[in-house]
């Protein structure tokens, strides 16, 4: 019975084909290409005007255009990131000592 649905249909995917090897890895598909490159086109469009629409921003919301600035600021300049620091201080703490003396103020020397 399976035969002949495999017989019936032929263009369906059989285990061990090799006619069709299909996208290459690593290969992007045709749409999610077209998208990439619309959106890379988009950006470098506003990438051009983005000083003067700071400035137009920044005179109706100087808060919202500081705001954005700062936004943009993160992907010119890397976050640093949290480092750990672990050892172990294998020093002894040694006594510490202080003699302190009374002078007297009045002027005697005695």
């Amino acid at each position: 019975m399976e035969n002949e649905i495999k017989k019936d249909k032929p263009h369906l995917f059989q285990k061990g084909n090799t006619m069709g090897k299909g996208r290459p890895v690593g290969k992007l598909n045709r749409s999610t290409e077209q998208m990439k490159l619309t959106i890379a086109r988009a950006v470098n469009n506003t990438l051009d005007s983005i000083g003067e629409d700071l400035k137009k921003i920044k005179e109706k919301n100087p808060e919202k255009a500081l705001e954005l600035a700062l936004r943009l600021l993160e992907y010119q300049l890397p976050k640093l990131s949290r480092t750990e620091m672990s050892g172990e201080i294998n020093q002894k703490i040694q006594q510490i000592s202080v003699n302190i003396t009374q002078k007297s103020i009045d002027g005697d020397n005695s």
